[in-house]
């Protein structure tokens, strides 16, 4: 009783979230598992109406809780991986819009706290499978086409933001150096360049390590993150993070898979992603640890267009599931993606939330678990997920409100039903382009989601108070450094910012 009592007073004081009198006294080992690329309308849970099958991923919605209205912090790859990590929007780094490209400096900041450091913080283990793309400072050569020394470390590898190990490959699968990186060193060094100019299975000329083959690496990634899961024991909690590096291009369905979907290649490499849920499921009930695992699924922004998607809806599929828009747009599609997370014992078995969630969050659902709040400057944009996870579905939103993220550093912000896109159009590869496209075009664009889900009716002249509200709560969020309550962090002089036009 008067452990009881003592816990409810640290509650009261604040220090515990709410629902945590609720949530479970032992911590959870963590899997996130980040797909690449792929649309919330490729996963069958999400679209009755896909042209094929998801079962592990509709099989661990059956186990756990989807989201039907979750966001990637960007509608590109390299800022959405900075938010999940940090609980930061990226537009608050020095990454204003585009991804970093293939020897660019370290995005993540000096010392500051990621989901792995905290983590490690509080007694797990921490590992790192899969695609990086957030910078590795590469040790430099005097060499003007390729200017890195293979031979030497990277000096900020996974493993100086918390990660114990790391496997990973430096960014897109289509970018250069095609390397693998284990632990901050090249496993095997660059014997060849390669490029591929296939429709699909497209990749851009660069170095490539002698054990690197582009055909290999999702089934290489699912093979080191089992083994890591094997070699787990149960007195240790642990965190793997796996940013797998498909459905992006290139698209590569093995023999196994290709013709599969009976749509095309891209739908084939999205049932080897499928596929990989299944492998890890499997590891995890063949080491025991299935019913004390928290697994996420989601993927860093929309299906991209040039997977394929003109040939797709002719067919009848949509991997944007009906909203406007693709990868790189400040429209739904572009950012609106699958989310899943099951607990056994924790999570209710085949629920669904309607609440409007951002990958930043994770950050915050993790101290929530750990029974922790966050320093003041860490996660500034990462709200708490356990209310819904653990307990009954609040009535009121847990998001204020929630920013989006064109590739052209184009704004939006979402508060309930209503969007303000500040600029005529996509911010992105869909029309309208900026540009030409954008000529006579309004500068504001106000949506209602509820009523206009497929954004096709602008409404900034009916609601002009509407905008003004909106464009007045961005700046809040842009000055204040977070989009959370907290002390106010600093901020970059908004001028300086793309896409804001107050």
């Amino acid at each position: 009783m008067k452990s009881r009592i003592a816990l409810f007073l640290v509650v009261g004081l604040g220090i515990l979230p709410q629902w945590f009198m609720q949530a479970p006294a032992t911590k959870p080992n963590i899997i996130y598992i980040l797909a690449d690329d792929m649309g919330q309308g490729d996963v069958s849970v999400f679209n009755p109406k896909a042209k094929f099958k998801t079962p592990h991923l509709d099989q661990l919605a059956a186990e756990g809780m989807r989201f039907t209205d979750a966001h990637s912090g960007s509608a590109v790859c390299t800022p959405t991986r900075y938010g999940i990590l940090t609980g930061r929007y990226s537009w608050r780094s020095k990454l204003k819009k585009g991804v970093t490209w293939s020897y660019d400096s370290a995005l993540i900041e000096d010392k500051r706290l990621t989901v792995a450091s905290f983590l490690k913080q509080n007694g797990y283990q921490t590992a790192c499978v899969g695609k990086w793309h957030l910078g590795l400072n590469w040790a430099p050569k005097n060499d003007p086409v390729v200017p890195v020394d293979f031979s030497q470390p990277v000096q900020q590898s996974p493993n100086e933001y918390g990660f114990d190990y790391s496997y990973i490959i430096p960014a897109s699968l289509d970018i250069p150096p095609y390397v693998y990186v284990e632990n901050g060193r090249v496993t095997a060094q660059p014997n060849r360049e390669t490029e591929s100019k296939t429709q699909y299975g497209w990749w851009r000329k660069g170095p490539t390590g002698a054990d690197f083959k582009h055909e290999e690496v999702l089934e290489r990634f699912v093979q080191k993150s089992v083994e890591y899961i094997r070699s787990r024991t149960s007195s240790q909690p642990f965190f793997l993070y796996l940013p797998l590096a498909a459905p992006h291009t290139p698209i590569l369905p093995n023999g196994q898979w290709l013709g599969k979907s009976g749509l095309n290649e891209y739908g084939d490499f999205v049932l080897m992603v499928d596929d990989v849920i299944g492998q890890i499921q499997q590891a995890l009930r063949q080491q025991g640890m299935d019913k004390n695992t928290l697994i996420i699924f989601t993927s860093d922004n929309g299906c991209a267009p040039y997977a394929g998607t003109e040939l797709m809806e002719k067919a009848g599929h949509f991997a944007s599931n009906g909203f406007r828009g693709y990868k790189a747009d400040s429209y739904e599609g572009g950012h609106r993606v699958p989310f899943i997370a099951k607990w056994a014992g924790h999570i209710k078995p085949n629920t669904a939330s309607d609440q409007t969630i951002c990958l930043t969050d994770f950050m915050a659902t993790c101290a929530g678990i750990q029974g922790r709040k966050l320093p003041q400057n860490a996660g500034e944009d990462s709200y708490d997920l356990g209310p819904v996870l653990f307990g009954k579905n609040p009535t009121k939103p847990l998001r204020e409100a929630t920013v989006h993220h064109s590739v052209e550093g184009l704004f939006s912000i979402r508060q309930g039903e209503w969007k303000l896109i500040l600029d005529a159009g996509s911010g992105g590869w869909s029309y309208p382009k900026p540009g030409k496209d954008y000529e006579g075009l309004p500068t504001v664009q106000l949506y209602n989601l509820k009523n206009d889900p497929a954004e096709k009716t602008n409404l900034y002249a009916q609601y002009p108070d509407k905008v003004t509200q909106l464009k007045a709560l961005l700046r809040k969020y842009i000055q204040d450094g977070r989009s959370t309550a907290g002390t106010p962090q600093p901020y970059v002089e908004s001028t300086s910012w793309p896409g804001v036009k107050f």
